[in-house]
């Protein structure tokens, strides 16, 4: 039985969480960026030879007898280069699993699409499409791109024809060994991938003959078959089968499908997945100097403190920009949980964002302040808000800060959750929800605890219970 989509997001996303994810892009991922698949790759070349690459189930062969028939490979090395090195758009599928927090990507395309992407996320790739770079590693690396069937720039070394495949285990033995590796380890996302590829059917069965039945999931999108893209019964009925025969084959190999009626689909899926991982980073805003009953200096440290040891023993991870007054407390609290439980993986659970300091020119430090903030918030699902107030010439002022942060966070689409009892600029926030409360619906029952519960425990409580349910069960 197929995945439904629910399930691929919420399993998809812990495995991300827990850093076994994966990703293997097929030509599918690049389509609509504009590179060709192998059909229409393949067609010019066909008509070489008088072939009809509509004719053929082996296309392969057709890569083959085009290279038999001119006795060498210089015109197939040729039209890989002029398909693969054109310039175009990351498409927002590739953009998406490039922003995520993954290290591993395989690939069989020629093109550079996943490693521009992965640049383009503020991210640093070590490429691998040679045998020997397998042994080197790229300092400072944030993901390694394994492509597996080489790279358009190095185009006689791309493997396309038949005879490529028949000796990849003399060429490139080294890339089924680490592919099988990570496939035994690791939570495989397929997309754009039809499951066609000798070299992957040989590896899965590898794998399944040492393992059987204890193999890992991975999961898959499959397009579902439609009865209005056929003209007669007889062939959709027949394609129908095929495909539901083709996904319980998958599943012998631990590979979960998930049907999507469009490929659009699978974009709105691959933001839900985004989404849920952002759902377990939440950030902390607040600043406090002046303190008035019933919060004290030491009750608000003790607040603040004991909210960010919660979530941190709820497996959260907390962004921290370490505003005056709490910020100090915030990392307290989660390093306090971090070394006494967590394995003393600081990391995973907190991350320290301070802002640049030494600006004496006020528009330059208020322009580095706005794209720090937009940066910082981008990778968090969830905005707490707590106090709010500093102190300039001797007067206590809203702090504006707290502000800029929350319309960025609404911008951007994230959960906010403003602590109004707190007071200061978190009472002011509360205040502008109430408003337009019909826009924060996961709010509604917890407004009045916001505004005027003091407890401790019970106000932290309150803030978990919102947070909780925001996250897939």
């Amino acid at each position: 039985m197929a995945i439904t989509k629910r399930e691929l997001v919420r399993e998809y996303s812990r495995a991300i969480q827990e850093g076994n994810a994966a990703v293997f892009g097929g030509a599918g991922l690049s389509r609509t960026s504009g590179y060709v698949d192998w059909k229409t790759l393949l067609r010019p070349l066909a008509e070489d030879i008088s072939l009809d690459v509509e004719k053929e189930d082996d296309l392969l062969a057709v890569a083959q007898y085009y290279k038999n028939s001119r006795g060498n490979r210089g015109s197939i090395n040729q039209i890989i280069v002029d398909n693969f090195t054109k310039s175009v758009e990351i498409n927002e599928n590739v953009k998406v699993l490039t922003r995520l927090p993954i290290c591993t990507y395989w690939t069989t395309n020629y093109d550079s699409l996943i490693e521009e992407g992965i640049r383009e996320a503020n991210r640093k790739p070590d490429v691998k499409s040679e045998s020997d770079q397998l042994s080197s590693t790229v300092r400072d690396r944030d993901a390694v791109v394994y492509k597996m069937h080489g790279d358009a720039t190095n185009p006689a070394h791309a493997v396309l024809t038949k005879y490529d495949y028949e000796f990849y285990d003399m060429k490139r033995p080294l890339f089924r060994t680490a592919l099988k590796g990570d496939l035994i380890s690791k939570t495989f996302l397929f997309i754009g991938f039809s499951f066609e590829d000798p070299n992957l059917d040989y590896i899965l069965g590898q794998i399944h003959t040492l393992l059987g039945e204890d193999i890992h999931d991975h999961y898959c999108f499959f397009k579902r078959i439609q009865r209005k893209d056929y003209d007669n019964e007889e062939d959709y009925g027949y394609d129908k089968a095929k495909q539901d025969l083709r996904e319980q084959d998958l599943r012998q190999y631990g590979i979960q499908t998930c049907f999507v009626d469009s490929y659009e689909e699978i974009t709105d899926i691959l933001h839900d997945i985004e989404s849920a991982v952002r759902m377990r980073n939440i950030f902390i805003s607040g600043s406090a100097q002046e303190f008035t009953s019933p919060w004290t200096k030491e009750k608000a440290e003790t607040f603040a403190r004991k909210l960010a040891a919660r979530m941190v023993l709820q497996d959260y991870r907390i962004t921290s920009g370490f505003g005056l007054g709490i910020g100090s407390s915030v990392i307290n609290g989660a390093l306090d949980v971090i070394y006494s439980s967590k394995y003393k993986h600081i990391d995973e659970h907190l991350c320290l964002r301070p802002f640049p300091q030494g600006y004496t020119d006020l528009k330059e430090k208020e322009q580095r302040n706005a794209l720090y903030r937009e940066n910082m918030i981008e990778d968090i699902g969830i905005a707490i808000f707590i106090f709010g107030n500093k102190i300039d010439s001797d007067k206590v002022l809203l702090a504006d800060g707290c502000k800029k942060e929350f319309d960025i966070a609404i911008k951007k689409g994230r959960i906010v959750i403003p602590v109004g009892s707190t007071g200061y600029m978190a009472q002011e926030l509360l205040e502008t929800v109430k408003k337009d409360i019909d826009k924060y619906p996961y709010l509604k029952a917890f407004v009045s605890d916001l505004e005027t519960e003091t407890d401790i425990d019970k106000l932290i409580n309150i803030i978990m219970k919102i947070v909780d349910k925001q996250q897939l069960s």
